[in-house]
């Protein structure tokens, strides 16, 4: 193996293990980028991001820009002497001074077919889409979003199973197991870089919270499908009493009556076509409940028509 001077890029828990993998295979992560320390908690206080944690704990050197497009920033940069970058969902765009920097350029890890789902959240959009499959791509940057040359592509099914946090853990060890061999192949020139199709370009916009309303007029399978994608962020809610409660687990029920009525005490609630039984849910405030617990508190009643 040829061992790399190299940079990570990344953020989330998501790029984690992809900067694991790359330490453990002997190359050598000389600094880590990553989005500034941000507050949170009751107390507010600055929290590292998980890479940067994970970065400090090897004793690599972390920086936090808030951008990337001051000439003292790109020059530092350059003054690492890389042979690439290694992208995981950093959160900044790169300037092209950034891209051209190492030797065998910035190489980005997305969890997606691309080019489906080029963009912020590929991972909720390919549920809420209904896709069967979904999977990694590891390319070459270029100053597109996500438009540069493939060097890796794996995939993995969608079932009407997956949730998000699943696919998510699933699609990052995906995404470890494929950087090595891909900068492997880069260095030593055995994978050759494939341009992306012209055909089938969808983008996968940010999530927003408003996106989770559920409404009871959609079908069953739709509805389903939000609950899996948004769960546990922004997460699937509906609005009962006036409180606002996030739907985390339901399943799919064949029946017929007016979308938003609730069939049943075990939390069957009727959608434009079929229904779902809500089978884990949680009060604002609350930890989350399985339905028959919710129903013993303050439970949802049957013959309760639930706004859509």
């Amino acid at each position: 193996m040829t061992k790399l001077r190299l940079a990570f890029m990344g953020t989330p828990d998501f790029a984690v293990p992809v900067l694991e993998a790359l330490m453990e295979a002997g190359h050598e992560v000389v600094c880590v980028y990553s989005q500034p320390p941000r507050p949170a908690g009751r107390g507010q206080k600055l929290r590292p991001s998980p890479v940067q944690k994970r970065a400090e704990e090897a004793g690599i050197e972390v920086r936090y820009p808030t951008s990337l497009k001051g000439e003292a920033e790109q020059e530092a940069f350059a003054a690492l002497d890389l042979d690439a970058a290694v992208v995981v969902a950093y959160g900044l765009i790169l300037p092209k001074a950034i891209l051209e920097a190492p030797r065998l350029g910035c190489v980005n890890v997305h969890a997606s077919l691309l080019p489906r789902w080029r963009g912020a959240a590929p991972i909720q959009r390919a549920i809420l889409a209904g896709d069967s499959e979904t999977g990694v791509t590891i390319m070459q940057m270029d100053r597109g979003l996500d438009t540069g040359d493939m060097l890796l592509v794996e995939s993995l099914p969608i079932t009407d199973q997956t949730c998000a946090q699943q696919l998510h853990d699933d699609l990052s060890a995906m995404g470890a197991r494929m950087i090595v061999p891909a900068l492997e192949g880069l260095a030593n020139g055995t994978i050759t870089p494939v341009p992306q199709p012209e055909e089938g370009v969808t983008y996968a916009e940010k999530l927003d919270k408003s996106e989770g309303r559920i409404s009871w007029c959609e079908p069953a399978d739709v509805v389903s499908r939000k609950i899996r994608a948004f769960t546990p962020w922004p997460g699937a809610w509906f609005e009962a009493d006036g409180e606002r409660i996030k739907v985390l687990e339901a399943e799919c029920i064949d029946c017929c009556s007016t979308p938003g009525f609730v069939l049943g005490d075990d939390l069957t609630v009727v959608c434009g076509k079929g229904g779902v039984r809500i089978k884990k849910l949680q009060r604002p405030g609350k930890k989350p409940m399985d339905a028959a617990d919710f129903q013993r508190g303050k439970p949802i009643c049957r013959g309760t028509h639930l706004p859509y």
